[in-house]
């Protein structure tokens, strides 16, 4: 194990060197969420024109992907592996690339954004599958964004790499979960329990 994190070090400083005070801003902007409101509202056109009454459901399958990503990095993987960031690593002080003074939180593995990305892009892998040659770009997006955080500081690709792990796993999970649905007579109730679901796990 101890080999395996120096590695993930040694691969992380290689990766974090390839910086220009140009491109600061631009791979700050690509991690947001703000960047990729376009290819969110396309995706949403795409989902409507092929799920037209069933669309509630496909929202739910993303929201429930995204919700179980975020919930297991943030609230469980993160404060058990109690992993520091780069960003935090005193024995990588000053070898870091850092921008604009970002650091993020204390703990990064797993990486909540790779787990969110990835889980989105392997959702509608699933549920855009005509579509899949085009879709195929949404890896593209979820890689971009993965190396964005190590670009930035802030994650091993260890750390990237075990989110895009659970995003899988999460989109996988939401997809079976929206095929039963799709057939269960009584929807409103099983609606409204998962809804409370989503309620207590955003309020924690």
């Amino acid at each position: 194990m101890e080999e395996l994190l120096e590695l993930d070090k040694r691969l992380f400083l290689e990766m974090n060197s390839f910086h220009n005070p140009w491109l600061d801003q631009i791979m700050m902007f690509l991690s947001s969420t703000t960047a990729w409101i376009p290819l969110y509202l396309f995706l949403f056109y795409l989902l409507l024109k092929n799920y037209r009454k069933e669309i509630w459901l496909v929202l739910l399958a993303i929201i429930l992907t995204i919700l179980f990503a975020d919930q297991i990095t943030s609230s469980l993987m993160k404060p058990f592996f109690a992993r520091l960031r780069p960003s935090h690593e005193p024995s990588l002080e000053g070898l870091v690339y850092i921008v604009s003074n970002y650091k993020g939180a204390k703990y990064g593995f797993a990486s909540s954004h790779a787990a969110n990305t990835f889980g989105v892009a392997t959702l509608m892998w699933f549920m855009l599958k005509k579509y899949r040659p085009w879709i195929g770009i949404m890896f593209l997006w979820a890689f971009c964004v993965g190396y964005t955080r190590i670009y930035l500081g802030v994650h091993y690709p260890g750390d990237i790499l075990a989110g895009q792990f659970v995003g899988f796993l999460s989109a996988l999970a939401a997809y079976y979960l929206f095929l039963g649905l799709k057939d269960y007579t009584d929807k409103k109730s099983i609606l409204k329990i998962l809804g409370l679901i989503i309620f207590l796990c955003i309020s924690q």
